[in-house]
C-alpha cells in the first residue's frame, strides 16, 4: 500500500509576517468622525503650527504691547531692544502695529469665511435639495454673482460706502456678499448627487422633515467641502482687505495687515530702506496664507480618495522597504 505524504506547507518567514502585519496595521479601518479628520502629516503639522502661531500672536499680542498710536521722537529706527521691529516715520511701535493689525485682519477672515459658506451652504444645499423653481431660481441668483468681476465689484460697493461707515464689519460683508457663488455651485452639486442616495430616498419616503433630512443626512457629508471651502473663503478675505486697503478703500477705523501696507507705502518706506515697516505685515500675510493652504491640501485627501489612497500606497511601500532592509541587515 502506498503511503500519502500531506503536502507540506511553504514555510512563512518572520519578515512576510512582519510586512503583512504592517499592511492591516495601515488598513485599520477607522471610525466614521475619525475619518472626517484629516491624517497628520509634515506638511498638516506645519500649516497647524504656523495658523496657530498667528492666531495666538493676534489674540494675546495686543495685552502685552504698547499703545499702536502713541507718536514719539524715533521716528523711522531700526530694530533695537527697545522697539523689536523698529518704529515708523512718526515714531510708532511697529510690533504694536503688527499685534493689533493682525487681530483685525483675523476678524475679518474669519467673518467672511462664515459669512460666505452660510451663504453658500443656504443656496447651493437648499436650492438642490427642494430643486424645481427654488432650484432654478438659486442657480440663477448664483450665476449672476458668479460672473461678475469680484474685485471691481468690491471695489465700487467700497467706495460708494462713507469712510467714517468703513469698519470691520462693512468691509466682511462686501467681501462676503462677493465670494460665495462659486462655492454655492459646488455645494449644489455635491447635494444633487447625495439627495439620489438610498438612505436619503428612505428619509424623505418615512416622513422625515427637510431640515432633518438636510442636517442629519446630507450636511455631515459635506463637512469637508465646507471646511475647505471655509479656509479658502479666509485666505481670499484677507488677501482681498489688504488690495482693499492698499488702495484705501480699507477699513477706515480699524487696524489691519493691509492698512499697516497702505501707511508704509504713504510714508515712503520703500525708497526710504524702512523694511521693518512693510515686511513683517507682508510676511504675516504670506505665513498665514501657506499655513491654510498646508490645512486645505490635507482636506482634500477626504474630498478626493484617491489622493489619501496614493498616500497610503507609498506609506505602505516604504514600511515594507524598511522591513527588508532591517532583514538583509540582520
Amino acid at each position: 500500500m502506498t503511503n500519502i505524504q500531506p503536502a507540506t506547507e511553504p514555510a512563512i518567514d518572520d519578515s512576510t509576517v512582519s510586512i503583512a502585519a504592517a499592511s492591516i496595521a495601515v488598513r485599520k479601518p477607522r471610525s466614521r468622525w475619525r475619518s472626517m479628520l484629516p491624517t497628520l502629516t509634515p506638511w498638516l503639522a506645519l500649516g497647524l503650527i504656523l495658523v496657530g502661531g498667528i492666531i495666538l500672536f493676534g489674540a494675546i499680542g495686543p495685552y502685552f504691547v504698547q499703545d499702536p498710536n502713541a507718536i514719539s521722537d524715533a521716528g523711522l529706527t531700526p530694530p533695537s531692544a527697545e522697539h523689536l521691529l523698529g518704529t515708523t516715520q512718526t515714531g510708532q511701535d511697529v510690533l504694536a502695529q503688527l499685534a493689533y493689525a493682525t487681530r483685525g485682519s483675523l476678524v475679518i477672515g474669519f467673518l467672511v469665511g462664515i459669512l460666505a459658506t452660510v451663504l453658500s451652504a443656504f443656496f447651493g444645499i437648499l436650492g438642490a435639495y427642494l430643486g424645481g423653481f427654488a432650484d432654478e431660481a438659486f442657480s440663477l441668483f448664483s450665476n449672476v454673482f458668479l460672473v461678475i468681476p469680484g474685485l471691481p465689484l468690491v471695489i465700487v460697493i467700497s467706495g460708494f460706502v462713507p469712510k467714517e461707515s468703513r469698519g470691520l464689519w462693512t468691509i466682511a460683508v462686501v467681501l462676503a456678499i462677493t465670494s460665495w457663488a462659486a462655492s454655492a455651485r459646488v455645494l449644489r452639486a455635491q447635494t444633487l448627487s447625495l439627495r439620489s442616495r438610498d438612505y436619503v430616498a428612505a428619509s424623505r419616503v418615512a416622513g422625515e422633515r427637510p431640515w432633518r433630512v438636510i442636517g442629519v443626512e446630507i450636511l455631515p457629508n459635506l463637512l469637508p467641502v465646507l471646511a475647505s471651502q471655509f479656509v479658502f473663503a479666509v485666505i481670499a478675505a484677507i488677501l482681498g482687505e489688504a488690495g482693499l486697503s492698499f488702495l484705501g478703500l480699507g477699513a477706515s477705523n480699524s487696524s489691519t495687515l493691509g492698512t499697516m501696507l497702505f501707511y508704509a507705502q504713504n510714508g515712503f518706506a520703500l525708497p526710504l530702506g524702512a523694511w521693518w515697516w512693510f515686511v513683517p505685515p507682508g510676511l504675516t500675510i504670506a505665513l498665514f496664507g501657506m499655513g491654510l493652504s498646508l490645512i486645505n491640501f490635507s482636506i482634500d485627501e477626504i474630498i478626493n480618495p484617491k489622493l489619501k489612497n496614493v498616500r497610503l500606497h507609498r506609506k505602505r511601500a516604504r514600511t515594507a522597504a524598511r522591513l527588508e532592509r532591517g532583514k538583509a541587515a540582520a
